[in-house]
């Protein structure tokens, strides 16, 4: 692994136990550019994991406490008069910032929650008619309980489609919940986390994750699985094209983090796996018979293979 990812790993697992893979997910996210959705049940630690990493890095971090009177300004900002110049000044909200956690992000309003799909997209907002750009390098971290929970609404598709990933946090194991145990009672637990990458690090890391090779016969193995999503009985509506580079950018940064300057099948199936389930659509009679997307994702990757 790469001595400066090695380096944001080992800062992140101070303060998270037990989650290496889950960690290495988000790394891989942040350097495919891409946003994360964390889906999971209430104190797995969602939220210190999206701080860990904000701390982790020396760039600007905003976090939006999601509720059900969140309004789409408190978002992205607003526009206000000033009696002194008698003209409007803009003001930019909390979005306008490196990393931005949205906590709990499906307890706000669906009008509330578009407030998001502009500028995870476009790295930019339109307040009043000004466009004014994010800071780069730019990654938005979306938390949320499962839907059966009181008090959400589910995030709407074309939302789901602009997170490259949605991960599971899930409970530690004993041994990770005896070393928490012991590190809360010690009070090491929430240590202050310094810096250990800038920003400019991630955008380089960036620029040499894009220029890892997919051979012409990888490519066709994507969207040759991404195509399957679209023909297969269970499934209503299939990953779209942003899924397709989505996958192929996140597979480029799995081989990069595995040190390699070049793709091979398990990156392209590895990602497969990671950046397709939350985009599909099952039709009712999939749901009703308990399929899940993971698993119609393993079946078309048994089904489809390199040619």
């Amino acid at each position: 692994m790469n001595n400066k990812v090695q380096q944001l790993k080992d800062s992140m697992e101070q303060r998270i136990v037990g989650k290496g893979q889950v960690i290495e997910h988000i790394i891989t996210a942040l350097l495919s550019g891409g946003h994360v959705l964390l889906e999971d049940v209430p104190g797995v630690g969602k939220t210190s994991l999206a701080k860990a990493l904000a701390d982790s890095l020396s760039i600007s971090f905003s976090r939006i406490q999601c509720t059900p009177d969140t309004t789409p300004s408190d978002i992205t900002g607003f526009s206000m008069y000033n009696s002194e110049t008698k003209s409007f000044q803009v003001l930019s909200g909390p979005v306008v910032n490196n990393i931005v956690l949205a906590d709990e992000l499906n307890r706000t309003s669906p009008k509330t929650q578009s407030a998001l799909l502009e500028v995870m997209e476009e790295r930019r907002v339109t307040i009043d008619g000004k466009e004014i750009p994010v800071p780069e390098p730019f990654m938005v971290i979306g938390t949320q309980n499962p839907a059966e929970m009181a008090g959400t609404y589910p995030l709407p598709e074309s939302q789901l489609d602009r997170f490259v990933v949605r991960l599971s946090v899930g409970y530690p194991d004993v041994q990770a919940s005896e070393d928490m145990a012991k590190r809360f009672l010690e009070g090491s637990l929430h240590q202050d986390t310094s810096p250990v990458l800038t920003g400019k690090d991630i955008l380089d890391m960036r620029e040499d994750v894009a220029k890892v090779t997919i051979h012409v016969d990888l490519r066709s193995y994507a969207v040759a699985i991404v195509d399957a999503t679209r023909n297969k009985a269970e499934i209503s509506c299939g990953a779209s094209p942003r899924a397709l580079l989505a996958m192929l950018r996140y597979s480029q940064a799995i081989a990069y983090l595995n040190d390699r300057d070049y793709c091979i099948p398990e990156d392209i199936a590895s990602a497969a796996q990671l950046t397709l389930p939350h985009r599909l659509i099952l039709t009712s009679e999939a749901r009703l018979s308990r399929v899940t997307k993971e698993d119609l994702i393993r079946k078309i990757l048994e089904q489809v293979k390199v040619s």
